[in-house]
């Protein structure tokens, strides 16, 4: 491993290339989203997708999810209420509508698990996070302790992690705690942290996610930088074949 220092260096680097669009394609696929007309339904276009976005392209998940956010007809799935209370086969009619839902069975019940969990303890989105305190800390303890059977797929280590920063990036909910956020280590980030001398091919191959996670925690304590905020820098300078040159 790198000393230290010259990895905090590199991350301050690439942030600032992050920040500058010097990555190259810097598009996420939460970019694609419909315009709101309540800080409710951004709170839960940016949830209940989210538990559906696994194994599948994360680009057309979220191109699906606009499509029926826009359409009159499916628009109603975007409500905790509605999801919660709505028979289970007109629910899975909408989701699979716009291919929102691939697989009709579990992600209809995905899908309604959550928002019977949210509305039935908490009434909406909006009130949980207040319930919270608005401390990503506490929200934890709701989603995976707690409640954690009601939060199928949500509650999961990489994507709960993943998704409190989308609440922050895209629905505008400031965190306290924002540090612990942890970093998630797929392909991208894990070259990445071979790149940057973060860990070693062999560790890449060895080591537990949660340890990779706990690593970069370890070289970031002490900065400005939380390890989420790494995440899009590296996702990116990854996904495009570390075209910035960095060294």
């Amino acid at each position: 491993m790198k000393d230290r220092e010259s990895i905090q260096r590199d991350c301050e680097e690439l942030l600032y290339a992050y920040k500058s669009q010097l990555l190259g394609d810097q598009t996420i696929p939460e970019d694609t989203h419909p315009e709101f007309n309540s800080p409710e339904e951004r709170l839960t276009f940016f949830t209940l997708p989210m538990a559906l976005n696994y194994q599948r392209n994360s680009y057309k998940l979220w191109e699906a999810a606009t499509n029926a956010f826009n359409d009159l007809e499916t628009h109603k799935i975007f409500s905790i209420k509605n999801s919660a209370n709505m028979d289970i086969q007109e629910l899975q009619k909408l989701l699979v509508k716009h291919r929102v839902a691939l697989q009709p069975n579990k992600h209809t019940d995905t899908w309604q698990r959550i928002s019977q969990t949210i509305y039935d303890e908490f009434g909406s989105l909006s009130n949980m996070i207040d319930y919270a305190n608005y401390d990503f800390l506490k929200l934890q303890e709701i989603l995976q302790v707690k409640f954690k059977r009601g939060f199928p797929y949500l509650s999961g280590p990489k994507i709960f992690h993943y998704w409190a920063y989308i609440l922050g990036e895209y629905g505008n909910v400031k965190l306290a705690n924002r540090e612990f956020i942890q970093i998630t280590p797929d392909t991208h980030v894990i070259q990445c942290s071979i790149k940057l001398g973060v860990i070693s091919e062999v560790e890449s191959k060895t080591m537990m996610r949660d340890d990779i996670s706990k690593r970069w925690r370890e070289i970031l304590d002490g900065t400005n930088i939380a390890p989420i905020d790494m995440h899009s820098p590296l996702w990116f300078w990854s996904r495009n074949n570390f075209q910035y040159n960095l060294y």
